[in-house]
């Protein structure tokens, strides 16, 4: 009996050995593989069974990856990473798959692919070459370049659309400077087709960062690559339209909470979150409308609720909706992005975001959750109660940041670009990156230029924002010869110097005669510096000399008449308003509707624009902008009339600020006063002058993409100025005489 046991027994354990083996379980040593096969699938000696965490792809059928029969079995998410092998350069980051050495060589410079023969571009594509060919970081020498630029459309990746490029694999191959992508920028708005819409750009981008809209958290690449924006052919290029926030209204409410718009997917991805949307749908504060009328065989796909929702979708009118709620809807469309969410940011409509997985626009830089609310998709339901639940001073302080990041990054291609741009250069130069503040208040990283952000001497972005320096340094603008010691300079530069505030003054010397001996200057009790002008041009008045170590600057013509106490006066008003442009002579601009025009205009009138730069006080970051921000064409066409530099510093000013200049009392009229000089008499009698500035105002407005310019009715005087009260109370009495 014992032994029959033991028969069993011993059957049975071969009975299962056997069918472990056949089952693979356990490696016998006939069929055992090599070392290298077994760490190529994962196997490890404490691991028998296989290591399911591996890539999918070496568990999917070989030679059935691309058939259509295995793609239908598998879901978008292991399609993505079945694709993920486009991407050689996934773990990519700029310490790994950029160099340097070219950027710190000879500066941030974008080189741009020259276009070839035969290739189409889209019009939004050619925005964006065109604002970077325009741009400060633009060179047209390879060899000077830190980033590239294919000029090869890569916007469009869908194989469906007309703007689709075919063979853009090989045509990227075989560019000479391409080196597996390496310092190359690609942008991208649409990637995939239907049915999946997947990230794959159909081509191998090796080490090239992305700038792409609607890309994925699980594929973007912190610190490397760039979340821009979907936007539409219609976007403007330049400028843009600004937001529709006119006022601030208390309580910030509207008569819809929460609305949207759009187009319902019946099949595929992207349908579900907006199928749902009907649920929360109210039709009296919360409306959220769908249609599923688009496409060429939406009737062939058409549900029971289509007709209603029909119905119901072409009741409302979309505009309206969009600026008379208080919260939009951005759900996900076919891609993570969708149009809905430049729509909201420019509306005031603060932005609810249902995308899961989506990598927020230029998210690196930006603090979404200041301007926007961020939901989740599986949570639909609870979104009403959710923005109802946000305070009134919450929702004032959403919609206030949705309104300034709209017009400081969002509101035309080339701010787009440039932000991205911007972006990239704090990345490789990140010693004088912008903080997160500066990016994220007014006005804007785009104008708190790198690397001066962090530079004290020269007089950084942060100084504008906190109390100056009290005192000022004065630059006045030499043009004609000294031949007398009665000349109108010399007297202003003795006004000057007697200033409480007065630190030194720079005489900037831009007389084609030589310079005069020193003993010609008058005794001062403050430095007298006198500079020769770089190459004697207009726009060298407005460089950042080293030598201005104040953030004040007084900028003078050499013919205008000013006493003390008008300088005085006019520095202790700037100390109030260290941003803006301060000063006498005022002018202003106008739209002519016959000419359709911008005009310029030097009459008294009830309002001004401009403050003149032969009399003002502004602050010395303003040289650097100027000199830096501003593109060589317009500094050029300044240069070559003669002409113009103080429009364009008020249009900058006014850019920055979004602000007016503030005009001061004078004691005697400028415009007599500079009319009745010799120096200039014959620049301001020239017929052409006048003429000059009117097309400066229209190339200028044309470059800014809109008009900065504001208008004030407002003029500072001294307290007790014309009061009926003894002059020996009056602390700038002098401002009164005549």
């Amino acid at each position: 009996m014992q032994a029959k046991k033991r028969y069993l027994i011993l059957l049975s354990a071969g009975a299962c050995l056997l069918l472990l083996s056949y089952l693979g379980g356990v490696q016998l040593p006939a069929a055992s593989r090599s070392r290298h096969d077994r760490s190529r699938t994962g196997y490890r000696p404490d691991q028998p069974w296989p290591h399911f965490s591996d890539p999918l792809h070496l568990f999917s059928p070989v030679g059935h990856t691309d058939t259509e029969e295995y793609n239908l079995h598998i879901s978008p998410r292991q399609k993505r990473d079945g694709t993920a092998s486009v991407y050689k350069g996934k773990r990519c980051r700029v310490d790994s798959c950029f160099d340097f050495a070219p950027c710190q060589r000879n500066g941030f410079k974008v080189y741009v692919y020259p276009q070839q023969k035969g290739e189409k571009i889209s019009e939004s594509y050619q925005n964006i070459l065109s604002t970077i060919e325009g741009s400060r970081f633009y060179t047209s020498d390879p060899g000077q370049a830190c980033l590239f630029i294919l000029s090869l459309d890569t916007l469009d990746r869908d194989q469906l659309s007309p703007q689709y490029v075919h063979n853009l694999k090989t045509k990227v191959q075989s560019l000479p400077l391409w080196n597996d992508g390496r310092n190359h920028l690609i942008f991208n708005l649409y990637s995939g087709t239907w049915p999946d819409y997947t990230e794959d750009l159909g081509f191998d981008i090796g080490q090239a960062m992305l700038a792409k809209a609607s890309i994925s958290t699980e594929n973007f690449r912190p610190n490397f690559d760039v979340s821009i924006p979907l936007f539409s052919k219609e976007h403007a290029r330049t400028g843009g339209d600004r937001g529709f926030l006119k006022y601030n209204a208390i309580p910030p409410l509207r008569k819809y909470v929460l609305v949207f718009k759009g187009k319902r997917y019946l099949t595929g991805i992207g349908s579900d979150t907006r199928n749902a949307l009907h649920h929360v749908h109210n039709a009296e504060d919360v409306v959220l409308l769908t249609t599923c009328k688009h496409g060429k065989d939406w009737q062939k796909h058409k549900d029971a609720r289509c007709d209603k929702d029909n119905a119901e979708y072409d009741k409302y009118d979309y505009k309206e909706m969009l600026h008379n709620s208080t919260f939009c809807l951005v759900p996900r469309g076919r891609r993570l992005g969708s149009f809905r969410f430049l729509e909201a940011l420019q509306a005031a409509c603060v932005p609810v975001m249902l995308s899961n997985g989506w990598e927020l626009p230029f998210s690196e830089i930006i603090d979404w959750n200041t301007a926007a609310v961020i939901g989740d998709e599986r949570l639909l339901l609870q979104i009403p109660t959710t923005v109802r639940s946000i305070h009134h001073d919450k929702i004032l302080s959403l919609r206030q940041q949705t309104q300034f990041l709209w017009e400081a990054y969002f509101s035309s291609v080339e701010k787009i670009v440039l932000t991205t741009l911007e972006i990239i250069q704090d990345r490789v130069l990140e010693h004088g990156s912008r903080s997160s503040l500066l990016w994220n208040s007014h006005p804007g990283g785009l104008f708190a230029l790198q690397p001066l952000v962090t530079n004290s001497h020269l007089g950084g972005f942060e100084k504008l924002c906190i109390k100056p320096y009290p005192k000022f340094t004065a630059v006045i603008h030499a043009v004609s010869p000294l031949v007398s010691q009665s000349q109108p300079i010399l007297k202003l530069l003795v006004a000057v110097a007697k200033s409480q505030y007065c630190a030194q003054i720079i005489v900037l010397w831009n007389c084609d005669k030589p310079l005069p001996a020193k003993h010609r200057w008058p005794a001062t009790s403050v430095p007298v510096i006198v500079i020769e002008g770089e190459n004697k041009v207009m726009s060298s008045r407005f460089l950042p000399y080293e030598t201005i170590v104040t953030d004040a600057v007084l900028s003078l013509d050499e013919d205008t008449v000013l006493s003390t106490t008008e300088v005085d006066f006019a520095f202790t008003v700037w100390q109030s308003f260290p941003e803006r442009i301060v000063g006498y002579p005022a002018r202003s601009h106008f739209w002519d509707s016959n000419k359709e025009r911008w005009g310029y205009t030097s009459k008294w009138t009830n309002d001004y624009s401009m403050v003149l730069t032969g009399a003002a006080i502004y602050h010395r970051y303003y040289h650097h902008l100027y000199t830096n921000y501003l593109p060589t064409s317009l500094k050029g066409m300044v240069d070559q009339l003669a002409n113009c530099e103080d429009i364009l510093m008020n249009f900058l000013v006014s850019a920055v600020t979004k602000l007016p200049p503030i005009k001061v009392t004078q004691k005697k009229q400028y415009k007599e006063t500079m009319m009745g000089q010799s120096s200039r008499a014959s620049r301001w009698a020239d017929p052409d002058h006048f003429a000059q500035r009117q097309t400066c105002m229209n190339k200028f407005a044309s470059w800014f993409g809109a008009m900065p310019l504001v208008h004030s009715q407002m003029r500072l005087d001294p307290i007790l100025f014309k009061d009926q009260v003894s002059i020996l109370r009056k602390k700038y009495r002098d401002i009164e005489r005549l």
